[in-house]
């Protein structure tokens, strides 16, 4: 049974909240879209929570590094003939008009704005990968907002409603005919200066391994790896035993196909984005243990930004920084998984911009407790160790072989000098960019 239309209203919003601060994308969903994937969208070409600070009204003037177009060749690692691929955006060189690439791999698609909701695509956008080993090369324009989604067994339904917008395959809605389908995606941006991609987990993991190769004109390549084709299963295993430990909805977030068979596994945002009272309660301890040791103790937080450091203490039981001008109440689980509401909510000081990621990325991980100083004085080896942490995350990053991949938006908060977990990749003059969807022959570069 579809949720009643106050459900929807109440996901529409929440939805709409979280879009407005980390991507501008034209092409809007009516039903429920999957979440934006990272703490920022990829339409910059540096991480929001990396991004140095610039004077105000000063602008930056590039010329263009990267050519007109891009190739990128899509392989089938899986075991599976059935395997398609689709490739969304924004063409930037066309005023940012809606572009999905056709079924040939070459052919820009602009479809037109309908006279209603929901209405197929005029144009065959399934590109067929083949038998497992082939690879197609695909050519695009610049792009901005882009998604490159694969899905095994069965093709994708798009729709385009009045906009034009895109509407998207939703793990939301459980009326979207894609909802019982094997599908991931990873998510880039191709613009003057630069390819951004990354791959990411911040929605839910699937069983479809992705893994990125970018070759730049130097001929020098980076490489991230992904999962193998026992990914989710490993992640799943891993949720089950942890609610038999702690007894918290983490097994929940599973679900399993019509068939019976596990299809995908929820963050705990997107969990408690459909079902809020699960982890209600969960941070609660912790929370009230990192206020207790910062009401006698500063917090200090590097911006890595024109602010440097800045030292915050709990008073009047607020967490304040820049003598009483930023203060942050005590966050709720949902605040913590998902990084953009209550005391996580961004807004037009940029200075409480630049403090919310580190603080957000050293909950999520559990850090709070082992130093004062974040997140320059504590390393990945040190993340999730808490009995209270997110284990979503934790798992996802343990089953990554190489350990990269967006598991929560601000994961891409990174020590000064240290190596990124967020499983991105950029380059000023890509030459191929080579996405493997499946997992086999997976490998650590």
């Amino acid at each position: 049974m579809a949720p009643s239309q106050s459900v929807w209203s109440r996901i529409r919003g929440m939805i709409k909240r979280i879009t407005s601060r980390r991507r501008t994308k034209s092409s809007t969903t009516e039903q429920p879209a999957a979440l934006p994937n990272k703490a920022s969208s990829p339409e910059e070409p540096q991480a929001a929570s990396q991004q140095p600070n610039k004077p105000q009204g000063q602008s930056e003037v590039r010329a263009a590094t990267t050519m007109p177009t891009l190739q990128i060749a899509l392989q089938n690692q899986t075991s599976s003939s059935q395997v398609y691929a689709y490739i969304t955006g924004q063409a930037i060189d066309n005023n940012s008009a809606l572009f999905l690439l056709s079924a040939d791999a070459k052919t820009a698609y602009y479809p037109p704005s309908p006279s209603s909701t929901g209405q197929p695509l005029g144009q065959d956008v399934s590109i067929q990968l083949g038998a497992p080993g082939s690879t197609v090369t695909a050519t695009i324009p610049r792009i901005a907002g882009g998604r490159i989604w694969f899905s095994v067994g069965k093709p994708l339904q798009f729709f385009v409603n009045p906009g034009p917008g895109l509407v998207e395959p939703s793990i939301f809605n459980p009326s979207d005919p894609n909802v019982d389908t094997n599908f991931g995606f990873c998510e880039f941006t191709y613009n003057s200066w630069e390819l951004f991609i990354n791959i990411s987990y911040v929605d839910f993991v699937s069983a479809v391994p992705i893994a990125l190769t970018l070759k730049n004109e130097s001929g020098a390549t980076s490489h991230v790896s992904g999962m193998k084709p026992d990914g989710l299963e490993q992640i799943c295993k891993g949720l089950q035993n942890q609610t038999a430990k702690d007894g918290r909805r983490w097994s929940s977030l599973i679900v399993k196909s019509k068939s019976g068979q596990n299809l995908r596994a929820l963050s705990p945002n997107s969990g408690i984005l459909l079902n809020p009272s699960w982890f209600k309660t969960y941070w609660d301890d912790y929370v009230n243990q990192v206020w207790s040791r910062y009401t006698t103790q500063p917090l200090t937080i590097n911006t890595q930004a024109s602010f440097g450091n800045v030292n915050g203490q709990v008073t009047n039981n607020a967490l304040t920084y820049a003598n009483g001008t930023i203060t942050f109440q005590k966050p709720t689980a949902r605040d913590i998984f998902g990084c953009s509401t209550g005391p996580f909510q961004t807004g037009g000081n940029q200075q409480t911009n630049a403090i919310i990621p580190r603080l957000a990325a050293a909950f999520n991980r559990s850090t709070l407790l082992l130093a004062s100083e974040h997140p320059n004085k504590v390393g990945p080896a040190q993340y999730y160790q808490n009995a209270v942490t997110n284990h979503y995350s934790r798992l996802v990053h343990a089953a990554n072989i190489d350990g990269k991949g967006y598991a929560f938006p601000y994961d891409d908060v990174t020590p000064d000098g240290g190596v990124g977990q967020e499983g991105a990749m950029s380059s000023p003059n890509p030459a191929l960019l080579t996405v493997t969807v499946g997992g086999l022959n997976a490998y650590v570069a």
